[in-house]
């Protein structure tokens, strides 16, 4: 496969500067991307013997840069890519600089070959300098177009359970309503990472229309810094680096729990108005994440363990999660209905059902848990990897998986 090479068009490189940098820096076989502004619409572009050995050409002249951007990154990622050269200018290097912070991830690898002020053969290429700072401009633009883009998959679903009192705010999002495109990420991701393709920008316009539709504002969530391990934050303290479960009793602090397999918990006290999240994968069972998390109630803010409702989100079921024998072990010392097959060289692994047996051993009433064992109540905890149309699954889709939010707030009582 070709490389991708964007020339930018748009920051004061003219169609006869940009040809000699094209001449110069592709090869027979590459993917151009010609990023047109409004100066060169109407005019002739690059000549014919820049871009007759190139593989093939897309001119990107759409009514914004952040659109033109979005197309180039959607041709990229349908090709495969992951590398794009820009020729550019400096002043062009410095702004699509800022872009690329919000379009793209460390997925992607970009090489600026920026023409020396020397060589470039016009006065509006070589002049191009400028002091004026770029980011929030770029940031509104990339924003107010993302706001414009279709929801895919359908709307916006929630699964909310009937256990959590009306006195909090709530939900478990699926995938649907949403505007990431990828496969394996679309619609509804709510989690950026340097190792994937969707970009905070994108996630960041996703979880605004979730936000929109729950009824909280966005900019208040605290999403949980996964660590697969059981360190509780509790909120007014120190932020640690990194915690599996967080706590706080601050009205309109909306709490926030990924998951794609592993389980979003949600943890709420209707007598002292706390409430807590928390993320349990299987290490997180193990270590004990669930019951540290109302722990951590008991103790930053005298809950009283009785009181204490959790409701159990969308997650793997014991029909798809499967473990070495060794660490499925663990889950037999737990009870040993955690595990079905025993005897299996990969045996099957019920997490929710651990985490529940952990939570009525540290006093959780057992109608005080909704899970799937629970029938007398619409269903919140659906095994993820068996309904590809409406959750994300690392163990269905691979490293390239989306992500669900458990999330949660105290509102304000008028």
């Amino acid at each position: 496969m070709g490389p991708a090479v964007l020339v930018d068009m748009v920051h004061g490189c003219c169609p006869t500067c940009a040809g000699l940098s094209l001449q110069e820096e592709s090869t027979a076989d590459a993917h151009v991307f010609l990023l047109y502004g409004k100066r060169y619409r109407e005019e002739d572009g690059l000549s014919d013997a820049a871009l007759s050995a190139c593989r093939s050409v897309q001119v990107l002249d759409s009514g914004s840069t952040a659109e033109c951007l979005y197309q180039l990154k959607q041709t990229v990622d349908r090709l495969e890519l992951s590398t794009v050269t820009v020729l550019t200018t400096p002043q062009g290097r410095e702004v699509l600089l800022v872009y690329q912070q919000q379009l793209f991830t460390a997925v992607y690898t970009f090489n600026y070959k920026v023409r020396s002020v020397d060589n470039f053969t016009c006065p509006s290429c070589a002049g191009s300098d400028h002091t004026d700072s770029p980011g929030a401009a770029v940031h509104e633009e990339v924003s107010a177009f993302l706001q414009r883009l279709p929801a895919l998959k359908g709307g916006i679903t929630v699964l909310q359970s009937t256990l959590i009192p009306g006195c909090f705010g709530h939900g478990f999002s699926t995938r649907t309503g949403g505007v990431s495109y990828l496969p394996t990420l679309s619609s509804m991701n709510l989690f950026n990472s340097s190792k994937r393709r969707d970009p905070q920008a994108v996630v960041t316009e996703n979880r605004r229309r979730l936000a929109l539709h729950a009824g909280f504002h966005p900019e208040p969530l605290h999403m949980i810094k996964t660590n697969h391990a059981s360190d509780v934050w509790v909120m007014g303290t120190a932020e640690p680096e990194s915690y599996d479960g967080i706590i706080t009793n601050q009205t309109g602090v909306v709490l926030g729990a990924p998951g794609a397999d592993c389980m979003p918990l949600l943890f709420a006290d209707p007598v002292s108005k706390v409430i807590g999240a928390a993320h349990a994968g299987w290490r997180g069972t193990l270590m004990g994440v669930a019951m540290a998390t109302v722990e951590a109630m008991v103790r930053g803010f005298g809950c009283q363990v009785s009181n204490i409702v959790v409701a159990v989100g969308p997650s793997v079921g014991a029909c798809c999660f499967t473990l070495d024998r060794a660490q499925a072990l663990d889950f037999i010392r737990i009870h040993p209905d955690c595990v079905p097959d025993p005897e299996s060289a990969r045996p099957h692994v019920n997490i929710r059902l651990a985490n529940r047996i952990l939570l009525q051993n540290g006093g959780i009433l057992h109608e005080h848990i909704h899970d799937d064992t629970v029938t007398t109540r619409p269903c919140v905890t659906p095994c993820t990897s068996c309904h590809p149309e409406h959750f994300f699954s690392h163990v269905r889709d691979g490293p390239d998986f989306g992500t669900q939010v458990g999330f949660l707030w105290v509102r304000n009582q008028l």
